[in-house]
């Protein structure tokens, strides 16, 4: 798959279609663990700007264009015929591979991250919105620090379940981090960095209207829902985008 730099973090020139593709064929693979990320401007420029989250995202595998100034930065580069005409966002790629695995029993979910309450939601709600699909098991992690054990649960959970395509909500850097730190020790599959979709799929948080997002102004809906979490995220890191972006794009 053809991935294009965008300050410094290859992003792959995919659709949802492409996508989804990618991660079934990967799954079925069952030689190693895979990892794949969606990218926004925040995730873009803190693996710039934070050199052991750069390292981490260099474990990743596939890493999709989750945000429209990414999608536009990569549509500068391709030629005319090739130009992307959507995002791949993070909880549509979610649904959109639940979709495609139903009655399709070599592919088995797995959620990892959240409340038990939440993980319970989901299961159901998946369920009803995807029958046939299969949700082979769920862990809801303790909050704050993990005990030291911690990861071996995890990993049993997983093998034990026979998962291949492993959702981890656990928020950005914190996901990116595990996967990366992890990756050689889980068992095969693709593991996702999944961010906020739990919460979103689960009804807890609501969702940018759609035209927001296309014009790529979901972070700003999302900061009137949230100004008191997200101010300095937003404003930091769209900032930093933006200014890598052009430093590289006029750089000799």
């Amino acid at each position: 798959m053809l991935t294009i730099p965008v300050i410094g973090l290859p992003i792959a020139a995919t659709d949802y279609a492409g996508a989804v593709t990618w991660i079934l064929e990967h799954a079925t693979m069952a030689d190693r663990a895979y990892a794949v990320a969606a990218a926004n401007t925040h995730v873009a420029a803190l693996a710039r700007h934070d050199p052991s989250f750069g390292e981490s995202m260099r474990h990743f595998d596939l890493i999709c264009p989750d945000g429209m100034p990414l999608v536009w930065a990569l549509n500068s580069r391709l030629p005319p015929g090739e130009k992307l005409t959507d995002r791949v966002y993070g909880p549509t790629l979610m649904l959109e591979t639940l979709k495609a695995t139903q009655d399709h029993h070599e592919f088995r979910h797995f959620l990892l991250g959240g409340k038990a309450s939440t993980l319970e939601t989901l299961t159901r709600s998946f369920a009803t919105r995807f029958p046939g699909v299969i949700i082979a098991d769920t862990h809801a992690p303790p909050f704050g620090d993990w005990p030291a054990d911690e990861f071996d649960r995890v990993r049993e959970k997983i093998r034990a379940a026979r998962a291949n395509l492993i959702w981890v909500g656990l928020g950005c850097p914190k996901q990116e981090h595990w996967i990366a730190r992890y990756k050689d020790r889980l068992p095969p599959g693709v593991y996702f960095g999944i961010g906020a979709a739990f919460a979103f799929h689960a009804g807890e948080v609501k969702q940018s209207p759609a035209v927001l997002q296309r014009l790529g102004l979901e972070w700003a809906y999302r900061l009137t829902m949230e100004p008191r979490r997200l101010c300095k995220r937003y404003f930091t890191y769209n900032s930093l985008f933006l200014y890598h972006l052009l430093r590289d794009r006029f750089r000799p």
